[in-house]
């Protein structure tokens, strides 16, 4: 099948982030990835003509985060540098151009009329006060201020930890934030006036979260046990518990008011933004739980009282924002009046006071990050379609029609016209659950085609009938376009541990013998694929990333009769080295168990029945997983002579921050695949 479009038109989409509004006029900020070059986008009522304002003309893969308007919305705040997805040094600098220095993580300034953009400080985390000078921020893990009109970096104080979570008081005369101690975390306040630290009910706990109330006499915050690390939930699933506390803020004094149940489905939620905990108007605190079985949004009393749920139904609920009165509650959500908007997202909004739910964006397309403009006319979001890739929307609350902007972003040979619309599959794990995932196949070809299958990371995610929210998914959607160009059957699968499908699909008890539910099924899309009347069983590939890696080459390992060819991409291969058992436990009853459920969920140890070949990809400045995760791999097969290709990408991350690498580990993917799947 001839082959319409190259890798650099599929992957040549602009990406937003940061989507922001400012306070008082109807005004938003976004940052765009156009081909690696990152800048700052603004666009204003009533035209909304995006309009960029930073001149960033170099592809040094230096990231734009914090994204933030100044009170009056008249200047934007934000940082250049690090690598903020990743799982540790998300705040030290990265040089995947190798340049001649690697270049800092920085706070920078740029007027929103336009001028030049000008670096103040390193730095990061930076937050405003109200009197629109006042910057603090975080460097070397501490507090630090600046005044925009006169930048000169001061250090508040110093402490013992690492502080994060900087937010200021209404009033803007207090400092709000988390300081990490290792076995333990503390709520703190910095008074800047008496230059004097104080803490929040301390504990033993982790106490994180922290959230002013709208008049700056209390916080609230989660608590959870303290101690050293927990181990992985390998043995079996357990409770995670939590609390919300309240406290006033001139005693420190702290109660708790409200106790998760003692549940499964009670434990602390790990879908986006945790518990979402947020102090809304009328002394209300909202949060977000997985109690009834899929993430939902709760509010209560802030001072006594039940809980009580504002969104049921079989959907979950991400991406939270309260609204600027704060009254109602934005988010995104995988439900509508279509039979398969579970696999999609919408636009949701719920009132606090009377539970009034709606679903404001419908259709085919999919509508993420929502953020309320000052007007409370509008919402901006990001948007997408199986064709179009993401970019920043309008939503008009009160005629519900939506306007696409900076579509004349989009390079003029994108080939929009060729993206094929993915369909809807569902089909059966062995154990009875019902798996989700999506088919990308391009009519005609021959009578029987390669197939691949794409095995998503995290694992806490959800691939989409569209073009995805997230950066790195969104890239992922293009090699699959790419893929189904090439002539494969393409199916993009939803595993166990991944998100959009409720709690025991989330959270699932471990199978440890057959490596877990989640390769039962990624081996049941395998199967599906062999079955399909167009398909060739004996030519499936199989490609991922991260976790998706690992399940790639556990596949690999374990079903080489299934799985003819894969891609493993900076995957996880010794799922033991992840595991932290606490002091004691190698003399407890499970501990055998224990070991050998991590090394029989590993590819490691069916290296004898690895027949398929490979190519290894990994970036040697990823922080998110080990580059000696493959390092070490590749060593086994060497050492045993056993065949397979490698790819290392020299000061390059987990999310291929530079252009050209992308497209190379792209390129190398699909001509892997294509090489030893599709017939000459």
């Amino acid at each position: 099948m001839a082959q319409n479009f190259t890798m650099e038109q599929v992957t040549s989409f602009p990406f937003p982030s940061e989507l922001t509004a400012a306070a008082n006029q109807d005004r938003i900020a976004w940052a765009m990835n156009e081909k690696g070059l990152r800048n700052v986008y603004v666009a204003e009522a009533s035209d909304f003509k995006p309009r960029r304002i930073t001149d960033f003309t170099h592809d040094d893969g230096q990231e734009i985060t914090s994204l933030q308007f100044t009170p009056d919305g008249n200047m934007l705040l934000f940082v250049r540098g690090g690598e903020h997805g990743s799982n540790w040094e998300r705040n030290v600098g990265i040089n995947p151009s190798q340049e001649i220095f690697i270049p800092k993580v920085e706070i920078w300034k740029v007027p929103y009329s336009g001028g030049k953009a000008e670096k103040i400080t390193e730095g990061d985390d930076p937050v405003i006060g109200t009197d629109n000078q006042t910057v603090a921020y975080i460097k070397n893990r501490q507090v630090w201020t600046f005044k925009l009109n006169d930048p000169k970096p001061e250090q508040l104080f110093e402490t013992k930890g690492s502080v994060s979570e900087l937010s200021w008081s209404p009033q803007g005369d207090k400092l709000l934030f988390t300081i990490n101690r290792g076995t333990h975390a503390l709520v703190a306040v910095f008074d800047i006036q008496e230059k004097k630290l104080s803490y929040v009910s301390p504990s033993f706990s982790r106490d994180y979260s922290p959230r002013w109330s709208p008049d700056g006499k209390m916080v609230a915050f989660i608590r959870r046990p303290g101690g050293k690390a927990e181990p992985q939930p390998i043995l079996e699933q357990r409770h995670n518990p939590w609390e919300i506390w309240t406290a006033d803020i001139q005693t420190g004094e702290g109660k708790m008011r409200w106790k998760a149940p003692e549940t499964l489905r009670g434990s602390i939620s790990t879908t986006h933004g945790g518990a979402n905990l947020h102090w809304a108007a009328g002394n209300q605190l909202v949060y977000l739980s997985y109690e009834d079985g899929w993430p939902h949004l709760y509010v209560m009393d802030a001072e006594g009282g039940a809980s009580r749920q504002l969104t049921k139904g079989d959907f979950m609920v991400e991406h939270v924002q309260l609204s600027p009165d704060g009254k109602s509650l934005l988010f995104s959500a995988n439900t509508g009046p279509l039979d398969d908007d579970i696999d999609r997202r919408h636009i949701g909004r719920v009132a606090i006071a009377d539970g009034n739910f709606e679903i404001w964006s419908q259709g085919e397309s999919i509508e993420t990050n929502p953020v309320m403009l000052s007007s409370s006319q509008l919402i901006a979001c990001i948007s997408s379609t199986y064709e179009r890739p993401m970019l920043p929307t309008l939503l008009q609350l009160s005629t519900g029609q939506m306007r696409v902007i900076a579509e004349e972003l989009l390079p003029k040979d994108f080939p929009l016209a060729e993206m094929v619309k993915p369909k809807q599959v569902i089909f059966k794990s062995p154990d009875g659950f019902d798996v989700h995932g999506q088919i990308f196949e391009k009519e005609g070809g021959a009578e029987k085609k390669a197939a691949v299958l794409f095995v998503h990371g995290g694992p806490q995610r959800q691939m989409l009938l569209g073009w995805h929210y997230g950066d790195y998914y969104s890239n992922t959607y293009a090699i699959n376009q790419y893929l189904a160009n090439m002539g494969f059957v393409v199916l993009s699968v939803n595993f166990r541990l991944g998100i959009g499908y409720g709690y025991e699909f989330h959270k699932p008890a471990r199978t440890y013998w057959q490596g877990a539910e989640e390769y039962l099924d990624v081996k049941a899309a395998g199967e599906y694929l062999a079955g399909l009347p167009q398909v060739d069983p004996e030519r499936i590939g199989i490609y991922g990333g991260s976790y998706g890696g690992y399940l790639t080459a556990l596949a690999l390992a374990k079903d080489s009769d299934l799985f003819a060819a894969g891609v493993d991409i900076h995957g996880v291969h010794e799922l033991s080295s992840r595991l932290e058992m606490p002091d004691g436990f190698e003399k407890a009853p499970d501990f055998e168990k224990a070991q050998r459920t991590a090394f029989y969920s590993s590819p490691l140890a069916y290296l004898d029945t690895w027949r398929s070949p490979v190519l290894f990809i990994h970036g040697d400045d990823d922080r998110n997983v080990q580059v000696s995760q493959t390092t070490d791999l590749v060593r086994r097969f060497e050492d045993r002579k056993m065949p397979f290709e490698s790819l290392i990408i020299p000061d390059d991350t987990h999310h291929w921050m530079k252009y050209d690498n992308l497209v190379k580990v792209n390129q190398a993917t699909v001509d892997f695949l294509g090489k030893h799947l599709l017939l000459k």
